[in-house]
C-alpha cells in the first residue's frame, strides 16, 4: 500500500518538474527571442515627373516603413487608442479622391502643420489602422495608403515646402500577447535628425522663411481687384515678370514657393506651386497638374502647370511656358506672354498631356474637366 502511494507521489512530482521545464523554456524563448525587436524598412521609391526641361527629375521617395514586432507573455502597457483626427474638415481637391485610410494620414498632417515645423514631432495614430493591418498584406497596403496621402498633401499644400517626405517614416508596431494582436502606428523621422528640407534645422528658420513668403504674398494681394479674371491675370503677370527660370537646376528651393516668390528663381514645379499658393490666398479654385509637354522643338518633357476656375469653368494656365527663356536676353513678346493663359482643352491639349500621377506607381488622380474653348473676355 505504502509502495503504491509512494509511486503515485513520485509520478506527480515528475510531472510537475516536467511542466516546470516547459514553462522555463517558454519564458527563456520570449526573453531572448520573442522580445527581440525586428526592424524592416521598405522604401517606396518613385519619381516626380514635373520639370520643364526634362533634363533632370526631382526624386520623391515615399517614406520608409519601419515594422517592429513584439511578442509578449504579459504586458502592463495600455493598448493604444484609435486616433483618426476627425475634428478637422478638409476641402481640398485631391483629398476627396483618397480612400479613408489615406484621408486619416492627410488629416493628421494638416492637423499638425505647426508641429511639423520642428522636424521631429511624432504624429500618432494608435490602432486606427487595425482593420487594414489585420488583412493579408496589410503592411504593404497601409504603405500604399500612406504614399497616396503624403503625395496628395504636398501638392494640395505648397505652403508646406519645408517638409522632406524622404526623411519621414511610417512606424508599425505589432504587439502579440498570446492570440491577441494589437497595432500602434505613428510617423517620425526614423534614424534621421529631422524630416526638414536641407537648409532648415529649426522651427525658427522655417517661420522666418514663411514670413518672407507672406510678405511677398501680401504685396501681391494688395493689388487684387475682386474681379476673378483680373486677379488671375495679375498673379500670372507677376510670376512671369519677376521669376527667372533656373536652367542650371542647381540652386536651392527651385522646386518650391520660396524659390519662386523670394529667391525669384525656379523651375516649372515652383512656378505651378507658387501660382496655386497665390490663387488659394485669393480664394480662387486652382490645382497643380503633372504630366508631359511637347516643346517648340517637338520634344516631350516632364512638366507641371495649373488649372484654374473662373465662372465655375476650368481653364489651363502655364506660367512657365508663358515666361520662356529668350535667347540673347530680354522679355517675351506680348503674344508669347499669354500663349498659355486661360486656355481650353482644344488649345492646351495640343502640347500638354496630364498623366494623373504625382509619383510613378502612386495614386492616379482625376483632374478637373477643362472647357473645350479658351476663355473669352
Amino acid at each position: 500500500m505504502r509502495s503504491k502511494f509512494t509511486t503515485f507521489i513520485m509520478s506527480i512530482i515528475i510531472i510537475l518538474i516536467f511542466i516546470g521545464f516547459i514553462l522555463f523554456g517558454y519564458i527563456l524563448f520570449n526573453e531572448f527571442a520573442g522580445d527581440d525587436l525586428k526592424e524592416g524598412v521598405e522604401n517606396f521609391v518613385s519619381t516626380v515627373t514635373s520639370l520643364a526641361d526634362g533634363s533632370e527629375e526631382e526624386n520623391l521617395t515615399t517614406p520608409g516603413i519601419i515594422e517592429t514586432n513584439i511578442n509578449e507573455l504579459q504586458s502592463a502597457n495600455a493598448e493604444p487608442a484609435s486616433i483618426k483626427y476627425d475634428n478637422i474638415v478638409i476641402d481640398d481637391y485631391f483629398y476627396e479622391q483618397l480612400e479613408e485610410p489615406s484621408k486619416i494620414f492627410y488629416r493628421a498632417l494638416e492637423s499638425n502643420k505647426e508641429n511639423l515645423k520642428t522636424g521631429t514631432y511624432k504624429i500618432e495614430f494608435g490602432d486606427a489602422f487595425s482593420n487594414v493591418l489585420n488583412a493579408s498584406g496589410g503592411e504593404k497596403l497601409l504603405g500604399e495608403y500612406y504614399q497616396s496621402a503624403v503625395e496628395t498633401y504636398i501638392y494640395d499644400h505648397p505652403e508646406v515646402f519645408y517638409i522632406n517626405v524622404n526623411k519621414m517614416y511610417l512606424n508599425i508596431e505589432t504587439t502579440t500577447k498570446g492570440n491577441n494582436v494589437t497595432y500602434n502606428v505613428f510617423i517620425n523621422s526614423g534614424n534621421q535628425a529631422n524630416y526638414l528640407e536641407d537648409g532648415y534645422n529649426s522651427k525658427e528658420q522655417i517661420d522666418t522663411a514663411l514670413a518672407e513668403i507672406e510678405n511677398v504674398k501680401n504685396q501681391i494681394l494688395s493689388q487684387k481687384t475682386g474681379d476673378a479674371y483680373q486677379d488671375i491675370k495679375m498673379v500670372h503677370d507677376y510670376l512671369i515678370d519677376s521669376v527667372e527660370y533656373d536652367t542650371t537646376l542647381s540652386n536651392p528651393n527651385i522646386y518650391n514657393i520660396y524659390g519662386a516668390l523670394v529667391s525669384k528663381l525656379s523651375v516649372c514645379e515652383g512656378y505651378a506651386k507658387a501660382y496655386k499658393y497665390l490663387m488659394d490666398a485669393l480664394g480662387i479654385p486652382c490645382v497643380i497638374v503633372i504630366g508631359t509637354g511637347t516643346n517648340s522643338s517637338g520634344q516631350s518633357e516632364n512638366h507641371a502647370w495649373n488649372y484654374v476656375q473662373i465662372n465655375n469653368i476650368w481653364y489651363g494656365v502655364d506660367t512657365t511656358w508663358d515666361d520662356p527663356v529668350v535667347i540673347g536676353g530680354g522679355r517675351p513678346t506680348q503674344t508669347a506672354r499669354y500663349q498659355y493663359f486661360l486656355k481650353g482643352e482644344n488649345t492646351l491639349n495640343k502640347d500638354h498631356f496630364p498623366n494623373g500621377q504625382f509619383t510613378q506607381g502612386g495614386n492616379t488622380y482625376s483632374f478637373p474637366t477643362l472647357s473645350k474653348n479658351d476663355f473669352a473676355i
